[in-house]
């Protein structure tokens, strides 16, 4: 078993962060191996670990549905997009998903811990937060991307 890496986000919120998160990141970023990455917030352990991890092939939609509706999440997403000039390119996003209906301890955990959590992912291009899928459908990520 791998030991955590211990994040200090606040006095608040002494989170770690599983060796896993990293490497899977690591994984979506060199290797492309993944389309996308749904990092969950264990409470009782304090510490950040990968929930679910989706194959190159599956589709916006499904990423979008394997965050819960009412339960705050950390997302990564590889978006490939074609620019204005017809080149191919891709950009990996961050998604802090915070759902108005969750609870709000669970919101701020969440708050306080994204920044020190994220900065453990060196690659971030884009960050987006989202409180409901509205504000983060394609049409969104398209925008941002750009």
């Amino acid at each position: 078993m791998h030991n955590p890496i211990i994040i200090e986000a606040n006095a608040a919120s002494g989170m770690a962060v599983h060796d896993d998160c990293k490497l899977r990141f690591l994984e979506l970023k060199a290797k492309r191996t993944h389309r996308f990455i749904v990092y969950k917030i264990e409470e009782k352990q304090k510490q950040v670990i990968v929930e679910k991890v989706g194959e190159p092939v599956q589709t916006f939609e499904e990423f979008a549905a394997s965050l819960p509706a009412d339960e705050c999440r950390y997302a990564i997403y590889d978006f490939d997009f074609v620019t204005a000039e017809n080149c191919q390119k891709s950009k990996i996003f961050f998604i802090a998903w915070c759902p108005d209906i969750a609870k709000v301890r669970s919101k701020m955990i969440y708050a306080s811990s994204k920044d020190r959590f994220k900065r453990e992912l060196d690659g971030i291009q884009v960050e987006l937060q989202a409180t409901d899928p509205t504000e983060m459908d394609l049409d969104v990520f398209r925008s941002r991307a750009n």
